[in-house]
């Protein structure tokens, strides 16, 4: 009993003995704030109406990774003759046009989403995909300057092939722009739903992506990363689907059919890194398709583990019938994809205009 007092005194005399001030409470009752006006990340609150979002989170903690912690001394120059090199090089900056951009991306949508309010575990979760995808950027970072500093961009092109190569990628550049604009233009203007359509289809052909370049690789450093990106994409996948079915429901016959076009602009904009791309948005001259290809191929001599054109497609396929089951389950209509010889609704041409979903 001693015992237990003296705990209780000792606990009590970690408090500060402070005067406290009265309270002021007006007569006429306390005036109200103004009414903040929206769009606005205040008033701030923390609501939660979907648990398995906020799950979603607590795994993404569990599984974070630092790329700096992988074996990246594994990945020797000299291993490779120089145009393998530059295969590896260009195949990581074109998925940089998607990863790179993916934290300034995620960020603006982690943004906007607590200017809409939107419950606790979706703004979290959007924090989560921002940090993944600065992982997986500084990925493609690392690969690329490993083996050839100063790319993608400011190395010294001496041969035909790196002179091709930078060309390329200047262009890749040029409507990586495009994209950036036409999203940053649109992200207030639609709801989540259909901004995010195009993600999922984007996330399930990518973590098959990963998945399968990870079983074929043959350099150990690059079965690493993608099994951990793939990881990742697995996970923004779960969150995409549980965003998406809480929203859908909730859409209006306009805005299914905007999803429809969206389906197709993201087939359009992924297939630069998913397949090849479609003669749609992409402004390229018309050498830029034969050199990416060339530029591929010394990548797949190389054992990066990209997949042959007809595993692409055949990967792409399988994308697309699981995305088209889900959406068709809300009602809304998949496009055609006739490079695949997929039917479906015409959409028509797609435009820079027409890119605006989130990648």
């Amino acid at each position: 009993m001693a015992k237990a007092t003296a705990a209780q005194a000792s606990k009590g005399s970690s408090r500060l003995n402070l005067v406290i001030p009265p309270l002021v409470i007006p007569k006429d009752g306390f005036q109200p704030a103004p009414e903040i006006e929206q769009p606005n990340i205040f008033p701030l609150e923390w609501p939660v109406k979907t648990e398995p979002l906020a799950a979603l989170y607590e795994k993404a903690k569990r599984q974070a990774w630092n790329p700096a912690d992988l074996p990246w001394g594994q990945l020797d120059p000299a291993q490779f003759t120089p145009e393998e090199r530059m295969g590896i090089m260009y195949w990581y900056t074109v998925l940089s046009v998607f990863d790179g951009s993916g934290p300034a991306v995620f960020a603006k949508a982690m943004i906007h989403s607590y200017e809409l309010h939107t419950e606790d575990p979706i703004r979290k979760c959007f924090f989560s995909v921002t940090r993944d995808e600065m992982n997986h950027e500084e990925c493609c970072q690392r690969a690329i300057q490993r083996l050839v500093p100063g790319g993608p961009l400011r190395f010294e092109a001496r041969t035909e092939l790196e002179r091709a190569a930078l060309n390329n990628i200047q262009w890749l550049s040029h409507n990586g722009a495009r994209y950036w604009r036409g999203y940053s233009a649109s992200i207030d203007k639609y709801p989540l739903s259909v901004l995010f359509t195009s993600f999922l289809l984007g996330e399930v052909a990518a973590s098959t992506l990963f998945y399968e370049m990870s079983r074929r690789t043959t350099l150990p450093i690059f079965k690493s990363v993608f099994t951990k990106v793939g990881q990742d994409e697995s996970r923004h996948l779960a969150i995409c689907l549980k965003m998406l079915e809480d929203d859908w429901p909730g859409l209006t016959e306009d805005y299914k059919s905007l999803i429809t076009k969206q389906l197709r602009a993201g087939f359009v904009f992924l297939s630069m890194i998913l397949w090849e791309p479609p003669n749609m948005f992409w402004e390229l001259p018309p050498y830029f398709l034969p050199n990416h290809r060339t530029l591929m191929q010394y990548a797949r001599q190389a054992g990066l583990g990209v997949l042959s054109y007809e595993d692409q497609a055949e990967n792409w396929r399988m994308a697309i019938a699981k995305v088209r089951k889900v959406v068709g389950d809300w009602g809304i209509k998949f496009p055609a994809i006739p490079e695949l010889d997929i039917e479906g609704v015409d959409v028509g041409n797609i435009t820079a205009a027409d890119i605006i979903p989130v990648f």
